[in-house]
């Protein structure tokens, strides 16, 4: 994918972070709004979504092709987890800004992003694996993901089976078992799920309403973990995928996920258990914003 299209998917991102600011400012979100909004998302909206993409499609591959991509997706995961222990210590910060930071390096926004950049870049084939690559994404950020923001003292058992938490594993057993259900289940999921995308990013451009923005683009430890989490990562990623003889339609795939902006995830779960929402907008937006630059590098480098 060129330059000039990868500018465009993200100017789209964009355009709907922005609408989300417009609204806060006209009074149609903010407040308990947003809070409800964020409800909404995590309870029906996002399970409907993370169904859906194993609900539809021609055929499913081989039990064999989804256990190797996990296999990778081991690798992706462990080496974000890695990055998350060793780099907020380094940075400093709040209790609640460190949480902030682990969720930032363990988590990239490869779903809302990440899905539109595969396709563009590998073709329509290449989304049922990065949906298999996304599926312990779902389990994860849902239930260590409010650990990391919010500490153990908020963390409850009730979070291990949140919505997200059960839709991740049924839609892992059923891509393992190959099974579909009817098309009109995951038309239906699909149709509900579909506008998870723009209403996260609303809801980030809502929450981003009552920073200012001087503040926001002068942080250094912000500009740092940007640049860790967008260019660091998956310089790192390469060669370990390389070593391990992955086949390289996947580990272009699993490099490009690794190169994504914060999870829009973060906001909503800040807003859910408790976390530092503004600056979870913040290096949302930042690393957003930054993406449309590093993204055409990392694919016109690694791949």
């Amino acid at each position: 994918m060129s330059f000039i299209d990868t500018l465009a998917e993200m100017l789209v991102i964009l355009f709907a972070i922005a609408c989300g600011y417009a609204a806060n400012r006209l009074g149609y979100m903010g407040g308990e709004t947003d809070k409800n909004i964020s409800k909404v998302l995590l309870n029906v909206t996002v399970p409907s979504m993370i169904l859906g993409t194993v609900c539809t499609g021609d055929t499913l591959p081989e039990a064999s092709v989804v256990l190797g991509v996990l296999g990778v997706a081991v690798v992706f995961y462990l080496l974000e987890f890695a990055f998350a222990l060793a780099v907020p210590p380094l940075l400093g910060g709040t209790p609640g800004q460190k949480g902030v930071w682990r969720y930032t390096l363990a988590f990239p926004n490869v779903g809302f992003i990440g899905y539109p950049v595969a396709v563009a870049l590998f073709g329509p084939g290449a989304l049922f694996y990065a949906v298999i690559l996304v599926l312990p994404f779902n389990l994860l950020s849902f239930t260590l993901g409010p650990l990391m923001l919010t500490g153990a003292r908020r963390f409850s058992l009730r979070q291990m089976f949140s919505p997200c938490v059960v839709s991740s594993i049924l839609a892992l057993i059923l891509a393992l078992a190959r099974v579909q259900p009817p098309a009109r289940v995951g038309e239906a999921l699909n149709f509900v799920g579909d506008i998870t995308v723009p209403l996260s990013l609303m809801f980030v451009g809502s929450t981003l309403a009552g920073l200012p923005l001087g503040r926001l683009l002068s942080s250094l430890r912000l500009w740092i973990l940007t640049a860790v989490r967008l260019l660091v990562l998956p310089m790192a990623l390469y060669p370990i995928l390389r070593a391990l003889g992955t086949d390289p339609l996947i580990m272009g795939i699993a490099i490009t996920q690794m190169a994504m902006p914060a999870a829009v995830n973060g906001s909503l779960l800040c807003m859910e258990y408790g976390g530092d929402a503004e600056c979870m907008a913040q290096i949302t937006f930042v690393s957003t914003l930054a993406s449309i630059i590093t993204i055409p590098i990392i694919a016109a480098l690694l791949l």
